[in-house]
């Protein structure tokens, strides 16, 4: 991703917060914006906010929910550059992302390429290769999502085609800087066609531009599906579990925990076996009501088998059931994060050594931080 540059050093102020700290700050109390500043709001992840780049490293901060109206972090803007500010103090030199080159191409049926995947990060392509679920406004949909959203605004097509996703990365590389891709989706009623449209996307991305793809899905009842996706070359994988609490992931996310925690651990092996070591992930969710303990159990579990467990705070998502809710304490976020840290070290996972997709990218937690040190 290319960036405007930053303000000249002379502009900001010694501050005694580590650059770490801030960073986690910013992700639990949001970023406010001066007007008309672009920012994203819906789609199927931790998606609401933007991307700064700050300390040599993109980052992702909430901008749009209720909570930020409050924060003590503001963007200031000018010729030269950006800032960021805490309560009206100018603390770091940030970098804001210009638009992406390949945001301006067209499909030959008149689409923009951005309505088919944008940039995550600094140098992901990412795109939800079928813009619903079948879970989607219906109790058994997960509440933090917002897969409809972007949809519903016409922001995006509702289901990928493959051929056109890897014209888009073929751009995406050699334009923008794009060095690996995640592929997500919501779920139709039959997953082995889940699986096979995935796998087609994955094909097709990795034959026109040989990008590293990483694919993110609910565990299918049949495992084998998986091989498909491995023949279509994708290189990692994530079956994102949220939380190790049997009670908040029913209350959180219904069909997951119809599903059983059991089929995702079943799918973490048979991933592990299929992809390696260090190339499965899961989110895991702080903010859903989870304790520390519980969160550091249940990732402990994870490393265990090989699977990075990717750490990170809720993102409440405006037009989600989770909107009104706050992200997690930046210090429990913190003490979450060094916790984790050790754990990764002790079983030798560490977010580098991931080929492609949300742990190698990094822009949506801390985590990445805090591995240094360990």
């Amino acid at each position: 991703m290319q960036f405007r540059h930053a303000l000249d050093c002379s502009t900001t102020v010694r501050f005694t917060m580590d650059m770490r700290s801030i960073q986690v700050e910013l992700q639990s109390f949001g970023l406010r914006l001066p007007p008309y500043f672009p920012a994203r709001n819906g789609g199927a992840g931790p998606a609401e906010g933007c991307t700064i780049r700050m300390a040599g490293r993109a980052l992702t901060v909430p901008t749009q929910s209720h909570y930020v109206g409050s924060s003590p972090y503001s963007l200031q803007t000018q010729a030269g550059g950006a800032v960021v500010c805490r309560e009206g103090v100018a603390i770091a030199e940030v970098e804001i992302p210009v638009r992406p080159h390949f945001y301006d191409e067209t499909t030959p049926q008149g689409e923009s390429f951005s309505s088919i995947a944008l940039l995550h990060g600094a140098d992901c392509l990412a795109s939800t290769v079928y813009q619903n679920c079948v879970y989607w406004e219906t109790q058994q949909a997960c509440k933090f999502c917002g897969i409809g959203l972007s949809f519903d605004r016409g922001a995006t097509v509702l289901e990928k085609d493959p051929d056109m996703l890897g014209s888009v990365a073929v751009q995406a590389a050699a334009r923008d800087g794009v060095r690996h891709v995640t592929l997500t989706t919501g779920m139709h009623s039959d997953e082995s066609y889940t699986v096979g449209h995935l796998a087609r996307c994955a094909q097709s991305i990795t034959a026109g531009s040989g990008l590293p793809v990483h694919v993110q899905l609910m565990p299918p009842k049949d495992l084998s599906l998986l091989d498909e996706l491995k023949q279509a070359g994708v290189a990692t994988i994530g079956f994102h579990l949220e939380t190790g609490d049997p009670g908040i992931l029913e209350s959180i996310a219904p069909a997951k925990s119809r599903c059983g925690i059991q089929r995702f651990m079943d799918a973490f092996m048979y991933g592990v076996e299929l992809f390696g070591s260090n190339q499965v992930s899961s989110f895991i969710i702080v903010g859903l009501g989870e304790d520390a303990d519980s969160i550091v159990r249940i990732a402990e579990k994870l490393c265990r088998l090989g699977v990075f467990p990717y750490v990170l705070p809720l993102r409440p998502i405006p037009g989600t059931p989770l909107s009104s809710l706050w992200p997690p304490d930046h210090r429990q976020m913190i003490a979450i994060y060094k916790r984790i840290a050790e754990l990764l070290h002790d079983y030798g996972l560490s977010s580098a050594a991931s080929k492609a997709g949300c742990v190698r990218c990094g822009a949506c937690s801390c985590m990445c931080l805090f591995e240094k040190e360990t």
